[in-house]
């Protein structure tokens, strides 16, 4: 059997891949010792033939794992391993291949997302074998949740673990945190912990409640209210209150390539939503364009209009180039930002 688990999501392929692997343990091998893990980054089809070749005869099936094949730089492992597992595919062996790098496109094409972000097309190899892989009957893609089905996945996770959430916390914390579920799934955890310890004298059948108020306390997500206002003293060139919230940044502990990550981030969003401003492009369209939360375009829009497209381009420049004297120990971020805010 071969099951193909991939997509941007790695936290719901991630948890498929765990039932499956329970599932095994459970009703084949209780032990574990006839599951294997190969680290298809640096495997070749001699150690993946080994592991799915019986190593005793009293193991009935095995089940492998093959992680991020596509990663692979042999030019010969994807034409290898496709011939291999059509000779195979009768095999009562489970053979589960897991990959968070590639992801397909509205037409279908399938692509991979380098180390630096960047998405390439997968070459015609690599891609023989997404296609051979991607036509089995248990293949499964992972895609980013649109912000409809990431509420609904919010509000049920919050009820797996036995307590509710209002619709302003679930907009307010899928605001902050974006589509990221491995941080979403801690922060859900945090709030729920956070509840039980100040609502001890709860009735019995009774749950907590996440309010608004609790996610603003306790969530610091990407899109925090702190670089919010950070950026709206920017855009109003009010520098004395820009420099006082850089300052408090720096005295609650946030480290320089945070804050560097934060700002990038946020102002590479206000660009995109100036340009989209440009075009007429309404609210709705630019969250769906975009893929971001309305809670994010709702705050990005007001900023953005506050800047030309030239002067967010310049801040991206002064930023990047921050960030590389920063690495080259010609110069820290602290300094920076404030030399920036003051250009502004």
């Amino acid at each position: 059997m071969l099951i193909f688990l991939y997509g941007e999501d790695s936290f719901r392929s991630r948890q498929k891949l765990k039932e499956f692997r329970k599932k095994f343990t459970r009703e084949v091998d209780p032990t574990g010792a006839s599951l294997s893990l190969v680290d298809g980054v640096k495997a070749n089809l001699g150690e993946i033939n080994e592991q799915v070749s019986p190593s005793s005869l009293l193991a009935k099936k095995r089940m492998i794992v093959i992680e991020n094949i596509f990663q692979n730089k042999s030019t010969s492992i994807f034409e290898e391993l496709e011939k291999f597992l059509n000779k195979i595919k009768n095999n009562d062996n489970i053979i589960i291949f897991w990959d968070s790098a590639v992801k397909t496109g509205k037409k279908g094409n399938a692509s991979i997302i380098n180390s630096s972000g960047e998405e390439k097309s997968l070459t015609v190899k690599p891609a023989k074998l997404f296609k051979f892989l991607n036509a089995q009957k248990y293949a499964q893609e992972f895609k980013a949740l649109s912000n409809t089905e990431l509420g609904t996945w919010v509000k049920k996770e919050v009820e797996t673990r036995g307590g509710k959430i209002s619709p302003k916390a679930v907009n307010a914390l899928a605001g902050l945190v974006g589509t990221d579920l491995w941080q979403i799934n801690n922060e859900i955890n945090k709030l729920i912990n956070y509840k039980l310890g100040t609502e001890p004298q709860l009735v019995v059948g009774q749950s907590v409640e996440i309010q608004l108020e609790d996610v603003e306390y306790l969530v610091r997500g990407n899109f925090s209210e702190n670089i919010f206002a950070l950026t709206d003293a920017i855009s109003a060139k009010n520098k004395t209150l820009a420099i006082r919230l850089i300052e408090e940044q720096f005295e609650a502990g946030l480290t320089e390539s945070y804050l560097l990550s934060m700002f990038v981030r946020q102002f590479k969003i206000l660009l995109q939503i100036r340009q989209a401003l440009e075009t007429g492009a309404k609210e709705r369209n630019i969250a769906s364009d975009l893929k971001l939360h309305p809670f994010v375009v709702q705050k990005g829009i007001a900023q953005a209009r506050n800047f030309t497209l030239v002067q967010l381009k310049n801040i991206i420049n002064k930023l990047v180039e921050a960030d590389y004297a920063m690495k080259t120990g010609q110069g820290d971020m602290h300094t920076a930002l404030d030399l920036l805010i003051a250009e502004i």
